[in-house]
Protein backbone atom coordinates (compact mmCIF):
# COMPACT_ATOMS: atom_id res chain seq x y z
CA UNK A 1 0.00 0.00 0.00
CA UNK A 2 3.00 2.26 0.01
CA UNK A 3 3.65 1.98 -3.39
CA UNK A 4 2.25 4.38 -5.53
CA UNK A 5 1.62 2.07 -8.27
CA UNK A 6 -1.30 -0.32 -6.29
CA UNK A 7 -4.51 0.63 -7.08
CA UNK A 8 -5.11 4.63 -6.49
CA UNK A 9 -8.00 4.39 -3.94
CA UNK A 10 -5.57 2.13 -1.90
CA UNK A 11 -3.02 4.53 -2.23
CA UNK A 12 -5.17 7.53 -0.98
CA UNK A 13 -6.89 5.59 2.10
CA UNK A 14 -3.04 5.48 3.09
CA UNK A 15 -1.92 8.81 2.88
CA UNK A 16 -4.94 9.44 4.71
CA UNK A 17 -4.49 7.02 7.37
CA UNK A 18 -0.88 8.83 7.61
CA UNK A 19 -2.36 12.20 7.55
CA UNK A 20 -5.13 11.26 10.44
CA UNK A 21 -2.27 10.02 12.68
CA UNK A 22 -0.22 13.42 12.12
CA UNK A 23 -3.09 15.42 12.95
CA UNK A 24 -3.50 13.28 16.32
CA UNK A 25 -0.20 13.71 17.00
CA UNK A 26 -0.59 17.31 16.31
CA UNK A 27 -3.55 17.74 18.92
CA UNK A 28 -2.56 15.24 21.09
CA UNK A 29 1.20 14.58 21.22
CA UNK A 30 3.62 12.31 19.69
CA UNK A 31 2.19 8.79 20.03
CA UNK A 32 4.41 5.88 21.44
CA UNK A 33 5.94 4.78 17.95
CA UNK A 34 9.35 3.19 18.96
CA UNK A 35 8.02 -0.55 17.45
CA UNK A 36 6.49 1.92 14.32
CA UNK A 37 9.52 3.39 13.58
CA UNK A 38 11.93 0.03 14.12
CA UNK A 39 9.85 -1.59 11.51
CA UNK A 40 10.36 1.87 9.48
CA UNK A 41 13.94 1.50 10.21
CA UNK A 42 14.11 -2.07 8.70
CA UNK A 43 12.09 -1.39 5.96
CA UNK A 44 14.94 -0.22 4.15
CA UNK A 45 12.98 1.79 1.60
CA UNK A 46 12.77 5.35 0.82
CA UNK A 47 12.29 8.38 3.60
CA UNK A 48 8.25 8.66 2.06
CA UNK A 49 8.51 4.70 2.13
CA UNK A 50 9.39 4.35 5.93
CA UNK A 51 7.34 7.51 6.74
CA UNK A 52 4.32 5.88 5.67
CA UNK A 53 5.29 2.27 7.39
CA UNK A 54 5.31 4.24 10.56
CA UNK A 55 2.18 5.85 10.02
CA UNK A 56 -0.06 2.73 8.56
CA UNK A 57 1.60 0.71 11.92
CA UNK A 58 -0.06 3.39 14.32
CA UNK A 59 -3.07 3.54 12.09
CA UNK A 60 -3.43 -0.26 12.52
CA UNK A 61 -2.27 -0.36 16.21
CA UNK A 62 -5.19 2.45 17.23
CA UNK A 63 -7.62 1.02 15.30
CA UNK A 64 -7.70 3.96 12.41
CA UNK A 65 -7.59 1.13 9.65
CA UNK A 66 -11.40 -0.29 11.03
CA UNK A 67 -13.02 3.04 11.69
CA UNK A 68 -12.17 4.08 8.06
CA UNK A 69 -13.55 1.22 6.93
CA UNK A 70 -16.70 2.53 9.41
CA UNK A 71 -16.34 5.78 8.25
CA UNK A 72 -16.36 5.08 4.40
CA UNK A 73 -19.45 3.04 5.19
CA UNK A 74 -21.21 5.83 6.65
CA UNK A 75 -19.80 8.38 3.75
CA UNK A 76 -21.63 5.30 1.00
CA UNK A 77 -24.75 5.49 3.22
CA UNK A 78 -25.27 9.36 3.12
CA UNK A 79 -24.34 9.29 -0.74
CA UNK A 80 -27.12 7.29 -1.05
CA UNK A 81 -29.61 9.52 1.41
CA UNK A 82 -28.39 12.41 -1.23
CA UNK A 83 -29.17 10.51 -4.00
CA UNK A 84 -32.42 9.79 -2.87
CA UNK A 85 -33.09 13.68 -1.92
CA UNK A 86 -31.82 14.38 -5.45
CA UNK A 87 -34.51 12.41 -6.57
CA UNK A 88 -37.38 13.72 -4.43
CA UNK A 89 -36.10 17.12 -5.23
CA UNK A 90 -36.13 16.75 -9.35
CA UNK A 91 -39.82 15.44 -8.39
CA UNK A 92 -40.42 18.70 -6.24
CA UNK A 93 -39.08 20.90 -9.20
CA UNK A 94 -41.03 19.59 -11.93
CA UNK A 95 -44.43 19.64 -10.34
CA UNK A 96 -44.09 22.81 -8.86
CA UNK A 97 -43.07 24.59 -12.32
CA UNK A 98 -46.02 23.13 -13.67
CA UNK A 99 -48.74 23.80 -10.54
CA UNK A 100 -51.57 26.22 -10.59
CA UNK A 101 -54.24 26.10 -13.60
CA UNK A 102 -53.09 24.18 -16.40
CA UNK A 103 -55.02 25.82 -18.74
CA UNK A 104 -52.77 29.28 -17.65
CA UNK A 105 -49.11 27.86 -16.57
CA UNK A 106 -46.82 30.93 -16.57
CA UNK A 107 -43.93 30.27 -18.69
CA UNK A 108 -41.39 32.95 -17.09
CA UNK A 109 -42.43 30.83 -13.35
CA UNK A 110 -42.44 27.92 -14.75
CA UNK A 111 -38.86 28.58 -16.39
CA UNK A 112 -37.32 30.08 -13.24
CA UNK A 113 -38.65 27.42 -10.95
CA UNK A 114 -36.71 24.44 -13.30
CA UNK A 115 -33.72 26.51 -13.48
CA UNK A 116 -33.42 29.16 -11.51
CA UNK A 117 -31.84 27.99 -8.17
CA UNK A 118 -29.75 25.68 -9.84
CA UNK A 119 -28.27 28.96 -11.93
CA UNK A 120 -27.41 30.46 -8.39
CA UNK A 121 -26.05 27.53 -7.33
CA UNK A 122 -23.93 27.23 -10.31
CA UNK A 123 -22.89 30.89 -10.23
CA UNK A 124 -22.27 30.68 -6.47
CA UNK A 125 -19.27 27.61 -7.39
CA UNK A 126 -18.06 29.37 -10.21
CA UNK A 127 -17.27 32.29 -7.82
CA UNK A 128 -16.06 30.52 -5.35
CA UNK A 129 -13.95 28.01 -7.96
CA UNK A 130 -11.78 31.21 -8.55
CA UNK A 131 -11.49 33.24 -5.81
CA UNK A 132 -10.69 30.59 -3.06
CA UNK A 133 -9.35 27.06 -3.44
CA UNK A 134 -12.10 24.88 -1.97
CA UNK A 135 -15.16 25.26 -3.69
CA UNK A 136 -17.38 23.87 -0.76
CA UNK A 137 -20.70 24.02 -0.57
CA UNK A 138 -23.64 23.59 1.80
CA UNK A 139 -24.31 20.31 -0.21
CA UNK A 140 -20.55 19.09 0.62
CA UNK A 141 -20.75 20.10 4.47
CA UNK A 142 -24.01 18.03 4.94
CA UNK A 143 -22.55 15.32 3.37
CA UNK A 144 -19.09 15.29 5.59
CA UNK A 145 -22.06 15.44 8.89
CA UNK A 146 -23.85 12.68 7.54
CA UNK A 147 -20.90 10.22 6.91
CA UNK A 148 -19.20 11.28 10.59
CA UNK A 149 -22.80 10.62 12.28
CA UNK A 150 -23.23 7.39 10.24
CA UNK A 151 -19.61 6.21 11.09
CA UNK A 152 -20.45 5.48 14.72
CA UNK A 153 -16.89 5.41 15.51
CA UNK A 154 -15.52 7.81 18.08
CA UNK A 155 -12.00 7.23 16.50
CA UNK A 156 -12.67 8.35 12.85
CA UNK A 157 -13.30 11.93 14.32
CA UNK A 158 -9.83 12.81 12.84
CA UNK A 159 -10.42 11.30 9.58
CA UNK A 160 -12.79 13.79 7.84
CA UNK A 161 -10.64 16.61 8.57
CA UNK A 162 -7.35 14.43 7.90
CA UNK A 163 -9.34 13.85 4.16
CA UNK A 164 -9.78 17.69 3.75
CA UNK A 165 -6.44 18.29 4.31
CA UNK A 166 -4.86 16.16 2.23
CA UNK A 167 -6.80 16.95 -0.67
CA UNK A 168 -6.09 20.55 -0.09
CA UNK A 169 -2.93 20.03 -0.17
CA UNK A 170 -2.76 18.18 -3.70
CA UNK A 171 -5.13 20.42 -4.66
CA UNK A 172 -8.02 17.89 -5.21
CA UNK A 173 -10.79 19.19 -2.58
CA UNK A 174 -12.13 21.48 -5.42
CA UNK A 175 -12.91 18.35 -7.85
CA UNK A 176 -13.77 16.51 -5.02
CA UNK A 177 -16.57 18.78 -3.54
CA UNK A 178 -17.28 19.53 -7.05
CA UNK A 179 -18.19 15.54 -7.87
CA UNK A 180 -20.42 15.88 -5.54
CA UNK A 181 -22.11 18.95 -5.89
CA UNK A 182 -22.78 18.56 -9.81
CA UNK A 183 -23.54 15.26 -9.52
CA UNK A 184 -26.34 15.42 -7.04
CA UNK A 185 -27.37 18.29 -9.39
CA UNK A 186 -27.33 16.39 -12.43
CA UNK A 187 -29.70 13.88 -10.99
CA UNK A 188 -31.96 16.16 -9.56
CA UNK A 189 -32.08 18.33 -12.71
CA UNK A 190 -32.54 14.75 -14.73
CA UNK A 191 -35.54 13.51 -12.56
CA UNK A 192 -36.67 17.15 -13.05
CA UNK A 193 -36.84 16.52 -16.74
CA UNK A 194 -38.27 12.81 -16.77
CA UNK A 195 -41.18 13.69 -14.46
CA UNK A 196 -42.24 17.48 -16.95
CA UNK A 197 -41.99 15.02 -19.80
CA UNK A 198 -43.96 12.39 -17.97
CA UNK A 199 -46.48 15.34 -16.86
CA UNK A 200 -47.22 16.61 -20.26
CA UNK A 201 -47.62 13.13 -21.68
CA UNK A 202 -50.26 12.65 -19.27
CA UNK A 203 -51.72 15.67 -18.63
CA UNK A 204 -52.56 19.22 -21.22
CA UNK A 205 -50.94 21.97 -20.43
CA UNK A 206 -51.65 25.74 -21.91
CA UNK A 207 -48.93 28.43 -21.49
CA UNK A 208 -48.96 32.11 -20.94
CA UNK A 209 -46.37 34.93 -20.71
CA UNK A 210 -47.59 38.12 -18.50
CA UNK A 211 -46.02 41.21 -18.12
CA UNK A 212 -46.76 45.14 -17.02
CA UNK A 213 -43.17 46.44 -17.45
CA UNK A 214 -41.39 44.52 -20.61
CA UNK A 215 -42.53 44.96 -24.12
CA UNK A 216 -43.61 42.00 -26.01
CA UNK A 217 -40.81 42.63 -28.62
CA UNK A 218 -38.68 42.20 -25.57
CA UNK A 219 -39.92 39.12 -24.94
CA UNK A 220 -40.13 37.61 -28.43
CA UNK A 221 -36.20 38.44 -28.46
CA UNK A 222 -36.09 36.71 -25.05
CA UNK A 223 -37.65 33.31 -26.05
CA UNK A 224 -35.87 33.52 -29.45
CA UNK A 225 -32.40 33.72 -28.01
CA UNK A 226 -32.56 31.31 -25.33
CA UNK A 227 -34.11 28.85 -27.31
CA UNK A 228 -31.56 29.22 -30.28
CA UNK A 229 -28.74 26.37 -28.58
CA UNK A 230 -31.68 24.64 -27.66
CA UNK A 231 -33.13 24.07 -32.05
CA UNK A 232 -29.48 22.73 -32.51
CA UNK A 233 -30.97 19.80 -30.52
CA UNK A 234 -34.09 19.58 -32.50
CA UNK A 235 -36.17 21.23 -30.02
CA UNK A 236 -38.92 23.67 -31.03
CA UNK A 237 -38.91 27.34 -30.67
CA UNK A 238 -42.26 29.67 -30.79
CA UNK A 239 -42.57 32.26 -33.48
CA UNK A 240 -43.27 35.99 -32.72
CA UNK A 241 -46.57 35.89 -33.85
CA UNK A 242 -47.47 32.27 -31.62
CA UNK A 243 -45.30 34.66 -28.49
CA UNK A 244 -47.03 37.61 -28.74
CA UNK A 245 -50.18 35.97 -29.25
CA UNK A 246 -49.67 34.07 -25.67
CA UNK A 247 -48.98 37.27 -23.98
CA UNK A 248 -53.13 38.11 -23.98
CA UNK A 249 -53.91 34.22 -23.64
CA UNK A 250 -53.26 30.49 -23.48
CA UNK A 251 -53.57 29.51 -27.11
CA UNK A 252 -56.24 26.15 -27.26
CA UNK A 253 -54.54 24.88 -30.28
CA UNK A 254 -52.55 21.85 -29.58
CA UNK A 255 -49.27 22.99 -31.88
CA UNK A 256 -49.34 26.06 -29.49
CA UNK A 257 -49.60 23.78 -26.75
CA UNK A 258 -46.50 21.23 -27.78
CA UNK A 259 -44.27 24.16 -29.32
CA UNK A 260 -44.31 25.95 -25.58
CA UNK A 261 -43.86 22.58 -24.27
CA UNK A 262 -40.44 21.25 -26.25
CA UNK A 263 -39.26 25.31 -25.84
CA UNK A 264 -39.24 24.57 -22.05
CA UNK A 265 -37.58 21.17 -21.88
CA UNK A 266 -35.07 22.55 -24.37
CA UNK A 267 -34.44 24.72 -22.12
CA UNK A 268 -34.33 22.23 -18.63
CA UNK A 269 -31.52 20.28 -20.65
CA UNK A 270 -29.73 23.32 -22.37
CA UNK A 271 -29.30 25.01 -19.62
CA UNK A 272 -29.71 22.99 -16.57
CA UNK A 273 -28.78 19.05 -17.26
CA UNK A 274 -25.81 19.61 -20.06
CA UNK A 275 -23.73 22.06 -17.94
CA UNK A 276 -23.92 20.15 -14.81
CA UNK A 277 -23.34 16.71 -16.87
CA UNK A 278 -19.75 18.76 -18.60
CA UNK A 279 -19.14 19.96 -15.47
CA UNK A 280 -19.44 16.38 -13.76
CA UNK A 281 -17.65 14.94 -16.02
CA UNK A 282 -14.65 16.94 -15.95
CA UNK A 283 -14.52 16.99 -12.03
CA UNK A 284 -14.26 13.21 -12.47
CA UNK A 285 -11.72 13.38 -15.07
CA UNK A 286 -9.53 15.62 -12.49
CA UNK A 287 -10.43 13.50 -9.97
CA UNK A 288 -9.13 10.50 -11.11
CA UNK A 289 -6.33 11.98 -12.73
CA UNK A 290 -5.25 13.82 -9.47
CA UNK A 291 -5.71 10.50 -7.07
CA UNK A 292 -3.47 9.14 -9.70
CA UNK A 293 -0.56 11.16 -9.20
CA UNK A 294 -0.82 11.56 -5.54
CA UNK A 295 2.33 11.47 -3.91
CA UNK A 296 3.71 11.25 -0.13
CA UNK A 297 6.37 14.24 -0.14
CA UNK A 298 8.19 13.58 2.65
CA UNK A 299 9.92 17.19 2.04
CA UNK A 300 6.69 18.93 3.40
CA UNK A 301 7.43 20.64 6.50
CA UNK A 302 4.98 18.89 8.46
CA UNK A 303 6.62 15.67 7.67
CA UNK A 304 10.07 17.07 9.17
CA UNK A 305 10.00 16.51 13.07
CA UNK A 306 9.73 12.26 11.86
CA UNK A 307 12.86 12.36 9.58
CA UNK A 308 15.26 11.43 12.25
CA UNK A 309 13.16 9.10 13.71
CA UNK A 310 12.62 6.65 10.68
CA UNK A 311 15.78 7.60 8.36
CA UNK A 312 18.82 8.84 11.59
CA UNK A 313 21.31 11.07 9.85
CA UNK A 314 24.32 8.89 9.95
CA UNK A 315 22.17 6.59 7.76
CA UNK A 316 21.11 9.09 5.24
CA UNK A 317 25.04 10.90 5.89
CA UNK A 318 26.93 7.20 5.32
CA UNK A 319 29.60 5.96 8.43
CA UNK A 320 31.88 8.88 9.18
CA UNK A 321 34.33 7.49 11.67
CA UNK A 322 36.17 4.32 11.20
CA UNK A 323 34.52 1.27 12.89
CA UNK A 324 36.94 0.02 15.78
CA UNK A 325 38.89 -3.62 15.79
CA UNK A 326 35.80 -5.03 18.41
CA UNK A 327 32.89 -3.75 19.66
CA UNK A 328 31.91 -4.32 23.45
CA UNK A 329 28.27 -6.07 23.68
CA UNK A 330 25.99 -5.98 26.78
CA UNK A 331 22.99 -6.37 25.22
CA UNK A 332 21.02 -9.02 25.28
CA UNK A 333 20.49 -10.87 22.06
CA UNK A 334 23.85 -9.25 20.30
CA UNK A 335 24.52 -11.37 16.92
CA UNK A 336 21.72 -13.54 17.78
CA UNK A 337 19.01 -12.10 15.46
CA UNK A 338 18.39 -13.91 12.23
CA UNK A 339 18.63 -17.30 13.69
CA UNK A 340 16.62 -19.95 13.10
CA UNK A 341 15.25 -20.75 16.99
CA UNK A 342 15.61 -18.43 19.54
CA UNK A 343 15.24 -18.48 23.59
CA UNK A 344 14.82 -15.61 25.33
CA UNK A 345 14.05 -14.24 29.16
CA UNK A 346 11.90 -11.47 30.51
CA UNK A 347 12.79 -10.13 33.95
CA UNK A 348 13.51 -13.53 35.93
CA UNK A 349 14.71 -13.29 38.78
CA UNK A 350 18.41 -14.23 40.11
CA UNK A 351 17.48 -17.45 42.04
CA UNK A 352 16.13 -19.05 38.38
CA UNK A 353 19.12 -20.51 36.61
CA UNK A 354 19.65 -18.87 32.99
CA UNK A 355 20.51 -20.16 30.95
CA UNK A 356 18.40 -23.67 30.91
CA UNK A 357 19.99 -26.88 29.45
CA UNK A 358 18.71 -26.25 25.62
CA UNK A 359 19.55 -28.19 22.79
CA UNK A 360 22.56 -27.05 20.93
CA UNK A 361 21.17 -25.72 18.18
CA UNK A 362 18.86 -23.13 20.04
CA UNK A 363 20.35 -19.68 20.76
CA UNK A 364 20.23 -17.89 24.00
CA UNK A 365 19.57 -14.08 23.55
CA UNK A 366 19.91 -14.02 27.10
CA UNK A 367 17.63 -12.22 29.96
CA UNK A 368 15.88 -8.54 29.13
CA UNK A 369 15.98 -6.52 32.08
CA UNK A 370 16.61 -3.21 31.04
CA UNK A 371 15.35 -0.80 28.19
CA UNK A 372 18.51 -0.80 26.23
CA UNK A 373 18.63 -4.32 26.27
CA UNK A 374 14.68 -4.15 25.08
CA UNK A 375 15.19 -1.62 22.17
CA UNK A 376 18.42 -3.37 20.83
CA UNK A 377 16.87 -6.64 20.89
CA UNK A 378 13.82 -5.33 19.00
CA UNK A 379 16.03 -3.73 16.22
CA UNK A 380 17.94 -6.86 15.87
CA UNK A 381 14.67 -8.71 15.41
CA UNK A 382 12.95 -6.33 12.86
CA UNK A 383 16.05 -6.67 11.04
CA UNK A 384 16.98 -10.27 10.75
CA UNK A 385 13.25 -11.77 12.10
CA UNK A 386 13.54 -15.50 14.13
CA UNK A 387 11.49 -18.83 12.58
CA UNK A 388 11.07 -19.56 16.11
CA UNK A 389 11.21 -17.77 19.13
CA UNK A 390 10.18 -19.05 23.14
CA UNK A 391 10.05 -16.60 25.45
CA UNK A 392 10.44 -17.51 29.07
CA UNK A 393 8.39 -15.50 31.68
CA UNK A 394 8.27 -16.17 35.55
CA UNK A 395 4.29 -16.56 36.75
CA UNK A 396 5.77 -15.54 40.17
CA UNK A 397 5.72 -12.00 38.98
CA UNK A 398 2.53 -10.27 37.64
CA UNK A 399 1.84 -9.79 34.20
CA UNK A 400 1.79 -5.96 34.11
CA UNK A 401 1.07 -4.11 31.19
CA UNK A 402 4.97 -3.48 30.19
CA UNK A 403 5.66 -7.22 29.96
CA UNK A 404 2.38 -8.17 28.11
CA UNK A 405 3.63 -5.12 25.81
CA UNK A 406 7.16 -6.68 25.43
CA UNK A 407 5.39 -9.71 24.73
CA UNK A 408 3.20 -8.71 22.00
CA UNK A 409 5.89 -6.66 20.28
CA UNK A 410 8.59 -9.78 20.37
CA UNK A 411 5.80 -11.80 18.39
CA UNK A 412 5.43 -9.87 15.90
CA UNK A 413 9.23 -10.05 15.12
CA UNK A 414 9.12 -13.94 14.87
CA UNK A 415 7.16 -16.18 11.98
CA UNK A 416 5.94 -18.18 15.53
CA UNK A 417 6.06 -17.84 19.05
CA UNK A 418 5.61 -19.48 22.28
CA UNK A 419 5.00 -18.17 25.77
CA UNK A 420 6.83 -20.44 28.31
CA UNK A 421 5.60 -20.37 31.92
CA UNK A 422 8.20 -21.33 34.26
CA UNK A 423 7.23 -24.47 35.89
CA UNK A 424 7.75 -22.96 39.77
CA UNK A 425 5.10 -22.34 42.28
CA UNK A 426 2.98 -19.92 42.21
CA UNK A 427 -0.05 -18.69 43.05
CA UNK A 428 -3.14 -20.29 41.34
CA UNK A 429 -4.84 -16.54 40.25
CA UNK A 430 -1.52 -14.98 38.87
CA UNK A 431 -1.05 -18.24 36.68
CA UNK A 432 -4.55 -17.96 35.65
CA UNK A 433 -4.20 -14.16 34.98
CA UNK A 434 -0.83 -15.22 33.16
CA UNK A 435 -3.28 -17.91 30.83
CA UNK A 436 -5.89 -15.33 30.34
CA UNK A 437 -4.08 -12.32 29.20
CA UNK A 438 -1.90 -14.88 26.74
CA UNK A 439 -4.92 -16.42 25.34
CA UNK A 440 -6.13 -12.30 24.54
CA UNK A 441 -2.56 -11.91 22.87
CA UNK A 442 -3.31 -15.61 20.73
CA UNK A 443 0.30 -16.48 21.70
CA UNK A 444 0.38 -20.02 22.43
CA UNK A 445 1.93 -20.80 25.96
CA UNK A 446 3.06 -24.14 28.43
CA UNK A 447 4.42 -24.62 31.69
CA UNK A 448 7.23 -27.49 30.03
CA UNK A 449 9.68 -25.84 27.51
CA UNK A 450 8.73 -27.19 24.21
CA UNK A 451 12.25 -27.86 23.19
CA UNK A 452 10.97 -30.29 20.18
CA UNK A 453 8.95 -26.75 18.50
CA UNK A 454 11.72 -24.80 18.97
CA UNK A 455 14.20 -27.41 16.95
CA UNK A 456 11.75 -27.83 14.35
CA UNK A 457 12.98 -24.19 12.87
CA UNK A 458 16.38 -25.70 12.58
CA UNK A 459 14.99 -28.90 9.94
Amino acid sequence: MTDSATHPNQHLQTLWLCEAVRLREEHTGQLEDSEACRKARSSQGSLAERLQVRGLFLARRDGLVAALQHWLHGARLALWLLVFTAIFSGVVLAKTALGGNPEAINIFWALSGLIGLNLLSLLAWCVSFLFTKQSSSPLSQLWLWLSNKLARDARAAQLAPALLVLLQRHNLLRWGLGRLLHGWWLIALSTALITLIALMATRRYGFVWESTIVASDSFVLLVHSLGTPAAWFGFAVPTTELIQQSSLHALAGEQARQIWASWLLGMLLIYGVLPRLVLSVLCEWRWRRGVKSLTFNADDPVWQPLHERVQPSSERLGVVDAAPATLSSTTAGSHLAGHAAVLVGIELDDSISWPPEHPAKIRDAGIIDTREQRRHLLEQFSAHPPARLLITCNPQRSADRGTLHLIAELSRTATQTRVWLLDVDAPDERLTYWQEQLDALNIEHSRAAPWSWLEQAND
